[in-house]
């Protein structure tokens, strides 16, 4: 008789080691560093977010999804904030569709929403497409 508890248990441990590989190759930091500041955005996921909000002191997320049309208006913005900041913030992404537990933990029930994390603690954030103008003006309340 076949034991279909363990070999579920090993596929789910080989998906996992799977998983945990993408999230490290997604944030190595020879993708996106110089000068030693991060200066593009991080990948975040599941298994990943608390550890990064706990590694940067200033960290402001943007929750999005693929499909999401405010989102891609709102992508290049983020990309070029991370270029103009790094060194002071580091900015990450994570996508809605593929990492639910921490989209459902934080609420998140409209994309794009940007999230403002201040010494792994949620400070504040912004709810939809956001220009420029406003997030630079959001993220001033927090800049020491």
């Amino acid at each position: 008789m076949h034991n279909w508890d363990e070999e579920l248990e090993k596929l789910m441990e080989k998906k996992l080691k799977q998983y945990r590989d993408i999230a490290e190759t997604k944030n190595d930091p020879s993708q996106n560093i110089s000068d030693g500041k991060i200066n593009t955005p991080i990948s975040l996921t599941d298994y990943n977010f608390n550890e990064m909000t706990q590694k940067y002191s200033y960290l402001v997320v943007d929750f999005w999804a693929p499909w999401c049309g405010p989102c891609k208006m709102v992508s290049p913005i983020i990309d070029q904030l991370a270029y103009e900041l790094s060194g002071k913030v580091v900015f990450g992404k994570l996508n809605v569709d593929e990492n639910p537990t921490v989209a459902r933990l934080f609420g998140i029930q409209s994309i794009p929403t940007l999230m403002i994390f201040k010494n792994g603690t949620a400070v504040d954030g912004i709810l939809g497409a956001a220009s420029k103008a406003q997030i630079l003006a959001k993220l001033s309340k927090y800049n020491n």
